[in-house]
């Protein structure tokens, strides 16, 4: 099943794992179940122009919510099944599935309902299981619970129907479209009917409420929503009542949303008088794959007496996007960078602290009297400088504990040699040079390289004895001074395997950078600087240090000068660290990487920038160069440089 969706173009959302959802509020007429159908007619004509997958439409919308009594009358819920009828067959040549809500009887009882229809089809029926008899609510005067009623059918609409809180909904035609529905005050409970449904194996969580509206209540609708998505690993829809409801006790705010394990995707306007319609794409494989690779949710259903076993899954046929619909969803061009504005100082705070949390232990651990840095002038070695600087203040100790070495070699410009001496004075380290070409030229000279002779030779053999060198130098000191060697090769490096094997950069007593991508140590940098971390003088230097070419400067600039440059080597580390994210942490195949990248990438004018970032750096990246460095990253992880990773120390 999950590779049925394959036969569809590249281009198309369905190809790569996602479904499009909807949340819709439309302007309901009070107990006019025939103008509410219509209203949910053009709500699911609307989400089919936009080519949702689902609509998920609020509770009680074809009756309206707060008509109280007028709930029992028979005329009512006769126009009720009429109404119903007349959206499945209006609707039966449509896209979404519909979900929507309507009291229905079932055996003497009356129950709040949520219908699942598709394609001419009522799919189900699931009455509401927690009813609010508390403050302003008073539904059990008027419905009974659906608490225990399982393997059911109901009669309705001319249709016969599944009916009870033990259904499921998936798709034959379309992997992992999987949706479970519980109604409003369901998800306000201690146990959500929707926990329960995830366990069974719904990927999608749809919620139809009418939740009239008081101070605070958007925010706590926003935080279950995304509670019972995160604890779920789900995406989670929800549709609230709005403009048209009865205002004699309550108001009404039309509040929709849609999460995805715990990221609000999208929100409604609220306190609208005209219907509104949301959309965006979950990557339902994305959330399956999550919870493979999470034992505890598998503990959870086997803790649950594995609810799959006793939930009926209804299936129904769903017609695959063959289109190039777009992708409807936040995509994020830095996925390691903090992408919250109103928590940017948070997140930066603790990226660092983090990380000197952890040198602070490992210093106190060794005993240590000094921690040694080669300082470059570059990237990853002035982060590591920065934590080492914060672990001292941390520890109550003066910086000059740090011990900063450069090391010039052949090809050091003066430019970083020059940021690199000015960073250690900025950061009042105790801080020397030791020039490495002398020995750099003896060993050469030892093994019969040429470039000893004067021949410009500059192969890998000549790049690595600098690299070599450099580190031999630092672990000596090391040694001689009572201290340990402070790694800076960050997380991106080891990805591709960028980095000296052995006694080289690979090598080091503690790599406080290994789980620090380069795109957030970029970030950072840049953060600290913006928000004056540090003197203005200091800030210049580390802008300085910024706008320098990532270069390992081991071989000499050619006849136009230019530098060695990385990038130009190993491709740019904004897509490097961008392939890392999705296949390491989200598990996803290149293909999808492949989409995504062309999504996130493909347009400066669109997707999501960290905020602070400068313009002149924007850039955009067609297909070819996306697949390029695409193939190049996952030659390089996973044929090339495992060996190096299972080495460190």
């Amino acid at each position: 099943m999950q590779t049925m969706n394959a036969t569809v173009p590249f281009s198309s959302i369905h190809r790569h794992g996602f479904v499009r959802v909807a949340a819709a509020t439309p302007r309901v007429a009070i107990a006019d179940p025939a103008t509410n159908a219509d209203a949910a007619i053009e709500q699911a004509r609307a989400a089919d122009r936009e080519a949702a997958d689902l609509l998920v439409l609020p509770e009680l919308c074809l009756s309206s919510y707060a008509i109280d009594d007028l709930l029992t009358q028979e005329a009512l819920l006769d126009a009720v099944e009429a109404a119903l009828a007349k959206v499945v067959e209006a609707t039966a040549t449509l896209r979404p599935v519909l979900l929507l809500g309507a009291p229905l009887r079932r055996n003497g009882r009356l129950y709040n309902c949520a219908v699942a229809i598709a394609r001419g089809r009522i799919l189900g029926v699931v009455p509401k299981i927690f009813l609010p008899n508390y403050r302003e609510y008073y539904e059990k005067r008027w419905f009974a619970s659906g608490a225990g009623l399982e393997g059911l059918e109901i009669a309705v609409a001319g249709q016969e129907a599944p009916f009870g809180t033990d259904l499921i909904f998936a798709a034959t035609t379309l992997a992992d479209f999987v949706f479970h529905v519980e109604i409003c005050e369901d998800f306000w409970a201690p146990t959500p009917p929707s926990t329960l449904g995830a366990l069974a194996g719904a990927l999608i969580l749809c919620n139809l409420s009418a939740s009239n509206i008081i101070i605070g209540k958007a925010d706590d609708r926003t935080m279950l929503c995304a509670s019972q998505a995160m604890r779920c690993t789900a995406a989670y829809v929800y549709s609230a009542a709005g403009s048209g409801e009865s205002t004699t006790d309550m108001a009404w705010d039309g509040q929709s949303l849609i999460n995805e394990n715990g990221d609000t995707l999208v929100a409604s306007a609220r306190f609208c008088r005209e219907p509104q319609l949301i959309t965006a794409d979950v990557d339902v494989e994305r959330l399956r794959i999550e919870r493979t690779r999470t034992g505890t949710f598998n503990d959870a259903a086997a803790n649950a007496d594995h609810p799959e076993q006793y939930f009926r899954r209804v299936l129904f046929d769903h017609p695959l996007q063959t289109e190039d619909v777009g992708l409807r969803r936040k995509q994020r061009r830095f996925p390691y960078v903090p992408n919250r504005p109103e928590r940017l100082a948070q997140d930066c705070y603790e990226a660092f602290n983090i990380q000197v949390d952890g040198l602070a232990r490992r210093f106190e651990a060794t005993h240590g009297e000094h921690m040694v840095i080669g300082i470059s002038g570059g990237l990853d070695s002035t982060h590591a400088l920065i934590v080492a600087a914060r672990t001292c203040d941390l520890l109550g100790l003066p910086r000059s504990t740090i011990l900063g070495y450069t090391l010039p070699g052949f090809a050091t410009s003066e430019g970083t040699k020059s940021n690199a001496w000015a960073l250690m004075k900025a950061m009042g380290i105790a801080a020397e040079e030791t020039d490495i070409p002398p020995a750099a030229t003896q060993m050469l000279r030892d093994m019969g390289h040429p470039f000893a002779n004067g021949e410009p030779v500059y192969d890998i053999a000549f790049e690595n004895v600098q690299a070599g060198l450099r580190t031999d130098y630092l672990f000596r000191i090391a040694n001689h001074r009572n201290g340990f060697v402070v790694g800076t090769g960050d997380l991106s490096e080891l990805a591709l395997g960028w980095c000296t094997y052995g006694v080289g950069d690979h090598m080091s007593h503690y790599a406080v950078n290994c789980g620090v991508p380069k795109t957030l140590i970029q970030y950072l940098i840049r953060w600290s600087v913006q928000t004056s971390q540090f003197d203005d003088a200091t800030g210049r230097i580390l802008t300085a240090i910024l706008d320098t070419e990532i270069s390992p400067e081991l071989v000499p600039a050619g006849a136009d000068g230019a530098l060695q440059s990385t990038e130009d080597r190993i491709g740019p580390y904004a897509l490097n660290d961008f392939y890392l994210y999705h296949i390491l942490r989200q598990a996803a195949p290149p293909s999808k990487v492949a989409f995504l990248a062309s999504h996130a990438w493909g347009d400066v004018a669109t997707g999501l920038w960290p905020e602070g970032f400068p313009d002149s750096r924007k850039v955009a990246y067609d297909m070819p160069t996306i697949v390029r460095w695409l193939e190049s990253f996952i030659r390089r992880f996973f044929a090339t440089s495992q060996y190096k990773r299972s080495a460190i120390p």
